[in-house]
């Protein structure tokens, strides 16, 4: 016999070691916190970092050490066996965070549970060594039950790497403090276990640092017995309308009785909409509660539950899991002494990197924010509206790409295609749709069909790029704004000190010309000229289009920076075809994926796109950056800013363009950016994550992304300027052109971090 979890052991000093080697005066420990004590907040890692890993999994509890605030605290949710062993698992079901229901089948039992009747697989079952015992070298096959994933919108391919763990087994990987929960212990009391009996005695060999439970007879009946310089007890607040049993009351009368609280605890541990509610449309309340002030003035420090990146935070925040942790922490008026969190990377990083920032702080990452439409994570692409604040949220740049109206005025829209900016559906312009394959598959009424009157009456619409998942955008200005001419937009940003340039775009340039009569080259130079964009140097001309032709035609303008949109996600560049990209432009766009590819949202990879793209003298500019948690692949946390942090830091990106410019824009201004990176600050490994997935588990390869070359490049000069009659039903069907194709390469080795260390020795165990 055996036990697996004595394999991790070795591990855990090199861990803890790395973790601590950070540079602690980067982590805000002078601010003047509005805490109880004055303290740092505290980052508590609930279950470990089991937003990625399974809860209270060996690789989670371990990983919350490394990526997270040096005095980070390990949250164990205890459960008793049938012989009154302590172990860590988030339900007192164990079916739903681990495989018992395969490895000890037909063993499930019909208990009730708080008056409610429960079927599942309980601890009171089983002893330890039914649970954690190996029995090795049988058929090389271990029989031991073993943690899994119980949130099913999260990756399942970690399940299986790691045993039931004890609670002193997580007490051997000496973390720098340690929460114990005890959530069910009158269950427990009625099957003859006694939590009060198991903590006390684990309390002569294990610290326990705080001890939390919702029931009062039962930290009652600790309170006595615990030194509170030692241990804190907490008493944790549940759904307001819930009864606690022992005293008849809900939750919500509780939190208006600190004074009674006070005798058996020493702090509260509360659901975050206790401080910060939301009205029934999924936006905050104009003002917090009371409850924070309110418990600091009864002597009790407050810690808030609930904090998760992966579920639909409230509109207010954008997605950004980091804004929401700071209007706990560093809101002006107090901070909370703690947050709960199942990625704790993310509040470290608040805590540590973002908290005390002005708006005004100085930048201390040299890269370029630029705008996708605007603020078009926040409003409807391209109007005043989403311009107004992509510059008040920090943008260094601001786009407008650019389209024509049928009575040739340009002007900024996301889409050619009016079905996807606007409510144009909802109209009576059926008549004028059409299908256009040169510029997309589909029917759809485009700028063209209209005159500039007749768009500006039309409804802006904001995009909504993740409905699938039940995501979407700041709905209550999903409608909002005005759309801008190219004149319009230019006077906007020339008459913004904050902006540094402007990008415009252009697209379809053949087509409108060729078949619309539209000249958009010239009508783009016009507006420019007019605006007085020629004759500044103030503001920065970028002009970016997948079409080479297209920039030629701005190529002697010697104040503009020529943009080359790459479309393709590619692995490589051919040197012929580099040099003629240098030929015609400055810089290049690419997409995420040619820099880090994936599989399944794992990283698999770093290519060396971005390095042989600037050797030739292009900057390097990379689209598009989203803070929906599902446009980022499972490296990224479910957090923006790891996924910024990673391609600037990572990759060395000149400069990003994101759909939510607050979000880059404040991670520029971070504190943390110095020869000594905190660990919660080192970027992403593409291609280490996946390689600790669980055996038989790993995605599907991908065909590698093609090599971009010379023939890809090259393009046909654009029509003549004589305009021709367009043609019924939108003009000949085109052959889009081939994809690009070439060889596999080598991928390029970045920026190597305490992370990449943790994942390199994962796989030697």
């Amino acid at each position: 016999m055996c036990n697996i979890r004595s394999l991790f052991t070795p591990l855990l000093a090199v861990l803890v070691l790395q973790s601590l080697v950070v540079d602690v005066s980067a982590q805000g420990s002078a601010k003047p916190w509005k805490t109880l004590t004055g303290n740092r907040p505290l980052v508590i890692a609930r279950g470990g970092f089991s937003g990625l890993f399974p809860d209270s999994s060996t690789y989670a509890f371990q990983f919350a050490m490394l990526t997270s605030l040096p005095d980070v605290v390990l949250w164990c949710d205890v459960q008793l066996t049938k012989d009154g062993e302590g172990i860590c698992a988030p339900d007192l079901k164990l079916d739903n965070s681990t495989d018992i229901s395969q490895v000890l089948k037909s063993k499930d039992k019909f208990y009730v549970v708080n008056g409610i009747p429960t079927r599942g697989w309980f601890p009171v079952d089983f002893t330890l060594n039914e649970l954690s015992t190996v029995v090795c070298c049988l058929m090389y096959r271990p029989f031991v039950c073993k943690v899994t994933q119980g949130i099913y919108s999260r990756s399942e391919k970690f399940d299986g790497s790691s045993p039931i763990l004890t609670v002193k087994d997580v007490a051997s990987f000496k973390p720098p403090g340690i929460w114990l929960n005890i959530q069910h212990d009158a269950f427990y009391q009625q099957h003859n276990l006694s939590m009060r009996l198991y903590v006390l005695s684990l309390s002569r060999s294990v610290v326990i640092n705080y001890l939390s439970s919702p029931e009062v007879n039962f930290l009652g009946s600790v309170v006595k017995r615990f030194n509170p310089n030692k241990t804190k007890l907490v008493f944790r607040f549940l759904d307001r309308d819930k009864i606690e049993l022992s005293t008849n009351q809900t939750y919500d009368s509780l939190s208006k009785n600190f004074t009674f609280i006070k005798t058996f605890a020493s702090g509260i541990l509360i659901p975050k909409s206790y401080i910060w509610p939301t009205d029934a449309s999924y936006y905050l309340q104009p003002l917090p509660t009371s409850i924070v002030s309110d418990a600091h003035k009864a002597g009790l420090e407050v810690f808030v539950s609930e904090f998760y990146n992966d579920v639909q935070l409230s509109y207010n925040y954008s997605y950004d899991p980091v804004a929401e942790y700071l209007n706990f922490v560093d809101n002006g008026d107090f901070s909370v002494d703690g947050v709960l969190s199942d990625f704790p990377i993310t509040p470290s990083a608040a805590i540590g990197c973002f908290s005390g920032l002005g708006k005004n702080a100085a930048p201390q990452v040299n890269f370029s924010v630029i705008s996708k439409n605007g603020a078009s994570g926040d409003y409807p692409g391209c109007t005043d509206l989403a311009y107004q604040k992509a510059i008040s949220f920090g943008a260094d740049v601001i786009d407008c790409p650019v389209q024509m109206s049928k009575d040739g005025i340009p002007f900024c829209l996301g889409s050619i295609n009016l079905y996807r900016s606007t409510t144009i559906a909802q109209l009576s312009y059926n008549d004028r749709s059409q299908i256009i394959p040169q510029i997309e598959a589909g029917r759809g009424i485009f700028t063209f069909s209209l005159t500039w009157s007749e768009i500006q009456n039309l409804t802006p619409m904001i995009s909504n790029p993740y409905s699938k998942f039940e995501l979407s955008r700041n709905p209550k200005f999903k409608n909002s704004g005005r759309f801008l001419t190219l004149s319009d937009f230019l006077a906007l940003a020339k008459n913004t000190s904050s902006l540094s340039g402007v990008l415009i775009s252009i697209e379809n340039a053949a087509y409108l010309i060729e078949t619309e009569g539209l000249q958009v080259t010239t009508a783009v130079l016009d507006a420019l000229s007019k605006a007085g964009y020629d004759d500044q140097t103030s503001k920065k001309v970028m002009i970016e289009s997948t079409n080479s032709s297209v920039l030629m035609k701005f190529k002697e303008k010697n104040n503009y920076e020529v943009v080359y949109r790459i479309e393709e996600d590619i692995r490589d560049a051919q040197d012929a075809a580099l040099k003629d990209i240098k030929g015609f432009a400055d810089s290049v766009v690419i997409s995420k994926s040619s820099v880090f590819p994936d599989s399944d949202l794992f990283l698999t990879g770093a290519t060396n796109v971005v390095t042989r793209l600037q050797s030739h003298g292009l900057s390097v500019y990379v689209e598009t950056f989203s803070n929906e948690f599902v446009s980022q692949a499972w490296d990224y946390f479910s957090d923006p800013t790891v996924e910024i942090n990673s391609f600037v830091v990572g990759a060395n990106i000149n400069g990003v363009i994101t759909e939510f410019p607050l979000t880059a824009a404040r991670y520029k201004r971070n504190l943390c950016m110095g020869k000594d990176l905190p660990s919660y600050m080192s970027p992403a490994q593409p291609g280490s994550l996946m390689k600790v997935i669980t055996p038989g588990a790993w995605p599907p390869a991908e065909p590698p992304n093609p090599v971009l070359t010379e023939s890809d490049v090259v393009e046909a000069p654009l029509p003549s300027v004589t305009a021709r009659s367009p043609t019924p039903g939108g003009g000949a069907t085109g052959v889009p052109p081939a994809p690009p194709n070439g060889l596999p390469k080598i991928g390029a080795c970045i920026f190597l971090s305490n992370v990449a260390v943790f994942f390199t020795i994962l796989l030697l165990l």
